[in-house]
């Protein structure tokens, strides 16, 4: 079987290369690609592999804008350090979906699920595809996640509910990670940042930076900035200016209309 990595960072791809080749010998990697750009090139003009290996953040935006181009008929095993894109990955022939860091263990257990479904797929069709059922039960396995509608947050001697729709921002300030209502009113919260983003509805929020989760509904104008950055503005004001790189603007634009 031939294998594709679609992976951004050079080191997380030579590391499951490598541990491919060690625990799945049955693989053969025929190839590592960087972005959105090179994946759309490869599947238009190449031979399909037999399954694909895909990161989600990629170096020109998620992975997703990959399907807005071209049809990939083979299986695909997402591997993320994000666990919020589970039910979307699923509706584009996932079979499984390894967080980072991924384990030898993990890496066994999504061949053998390819295997076998492969197997039960062969037994009712000629076609070499997942079928839809397949697809389906994969799906109901992450049914289960469900992002926060509240954080329950330490204030003096309380406990203090925080809606998550009440949320304008989130931010690092000094290593501390804060959340600002919409009534300006800021809370501690006693996770990092990524912790945090990973439990909020992608739909409703958005990473702009290493420093900012903003809310959609908290957006006031979004000015150009020279290199084509993104200059943030909210309805609450914020510590910072907020500024999305030009690598993520196209990615935040699909974001904020969709």
């Amino acid at each position: 079987m031939k294998a594709l990595i679609i992976e951004d960072e050079r080191i997380a791809a030579e590391n499951l290369q490598r541990m491919i080749s060690q625990h799945t010998p049955q693989l053969e990697v025929c190839g590592i690609l960087q972005s959105v750009e090179e994946a759309v090139e490869y599947f238009t003009h190449s031979e399909t592999p037999d399954l694909v290996f895909m990161d989600i953040h990629l170096a020109d935006g998620l992975a997703f804008h990959i399907f807005d181009s071209v049809t990939i008929h083979c299986p695909i095993i997402f591997t993320t350090a994000y666990d919020q894109y589970a039910l979307q990955a699923f509706q584009v022939n996932s079979i499984d979906y390894l967080l980072k860091p991924i384990s030898p263990d993990d890496l066994k257990r999504a061949i053998n699920k390819l295997e076998q479904l492969t197997s039960t797929n062969a037994e009712s069709s000629s076609d070499s595809s997942i079928s839809p059922q397949a697809i389906a039960s994969m799906m109901e396995m992450v049914q289960h996640n469900k992002y926060k509608s509240y954080f329950l947050l330490p204030l003096r001697d309380k406990l203090v509910p925080l809606a998550i729709d009440q949320i304008a921002f989130i931010y690092v300030d000094e290593k501390l990670t804060r959340a600002v209502s919409f009534d300006g009113k800021s809370y501690a919260i006693d996770k990092p940042l990524d912790n945090i983003y990973s439990q909020l509805n992608p739909a409703l929020f958005f990473r702009a930076n290493r420093q900012y989760i903003i809310a959609h509904s908290a957006i006031k104008d979004i000015s150009i900035w020279p290199l084509s950055k993104l200059h943030i503005t909210l309805s609450v004001p914020t510590p910072d200016k907020i500024i999305i790189p030009r690598a993520r603007a196209a990615e935040f634009k699909d974001w904020y209309t969709n």
